[in-house]
């Protein structure tokens, strides 16, 4: 485990402990709340009986989500705190999971062509070259596999409400790929409590689409933004204010190629 893999490693275990949003199970959901939340638009098609793995993705939300709509599921992870959300979920919801601690850059746990679907949700800035990780993906998707991943916008990576200088939020970072950037969270992700900053990596357009393409994966939709109803008229310097403004986020969809 290099000092990337612990930092990451120590600070997750931190925000479990102080029950930040991205490590809450979701235990209110059914097969319809599920699908909603995993494939509104229907881009992974039938999930029931498919093998999927949830990628750097811990936390007791995604893969309680893919068992209920019937899926064999394995959660892969750095974070062992967040591997027992799953495992708390999973519990709750009376569904199988199947949890892996690991670092998402080495996915040699799996043999080759071993997934239907992997779900990487937003995890691909944690660490310096998304490139590492799609070699990895590719590996243990069977042709014909899909692969849905989340990535920062990576011109507005380390923008945040905390930047508006009162007519916008200003862009100021080298846009470098691999460049590091350290974060303080948003207030209200771990509820007030302090935690040491976010230490993530800009991936650019052109590493993230080249590399999936240089990987063998045909792209097939993309998705700006994972907040559904911006509000342009909330309080300038808040974080629904940045969201209907600077679109933090991309999901981009992608077929394993035959």
């Amino acid at each position: 485990m290099d000092e990337i893999a612990k930092y990451n490693q120590g600070r997750w275990r931190r925000l479990v402990d102080a029950n930040a949003v991205f490590t809450r199970p979701a235990l209110d959901l059914d097969a319809e709340t599920a699908r909603r939340r995993l494939d509104p638009n229907g881009h992974l098609g039938a999930i029931d009986g498919k093998h999927v793995l949830v990628l750097a993705g811990g936390g007791g939300q995604q893969s309680v989500a893919f068992a209920l709509l019937g899926a064999r599921v394995v959660v892969f992870d750095l974070s062992d705190a967040q591997l027992a959300r799953d495992r708390e979920a999973a519990a709750h919801h009376g569904v199988e999971i199947r949890t892996v601690e690991g670092d998402m850059r080495d996915l040699s746990a799996f043999e080759a062509a071993a997934f239907d679907i992997v779900s990487q949700p937003y995890s691909l800035n944690f660490v310096p070259d998304c490139r590492a990780v799609f070699r990895e993906v590719a590996r243990i998707l069977r042709p014909g596999g899909r692969y849905c991943v989340d990535v920062a916008t990576p011109y507005v990576l380390g923008v945040g409400e905390r930047d508006f200088d009162g007519e916008g939020y200003v862009v100021k970072l080298p846009y470098l790929q691999g460049a590091l950037l350290e974060t303080p969270d948003a207030t209200w992700v771990a509820g007030g409590r302090a935690i040491e900053p976010s230490r993530e990596y800009r991936q650019t357009l052109a590493a993230v689409i080249n590399g999936l393409v240089d990987s063998g994966f045909l792209i097939t939709h993309l998705d700006e933004g994972l907040h559904t109803d911006p509000d342009p008229h909330a309080t300038p310097g808040s974080w629904d204010h940045f969201n209907a403004i600077v679109p933090p986020w991309l999901s981009f969809w992608a077929v394993r190629e035959r």
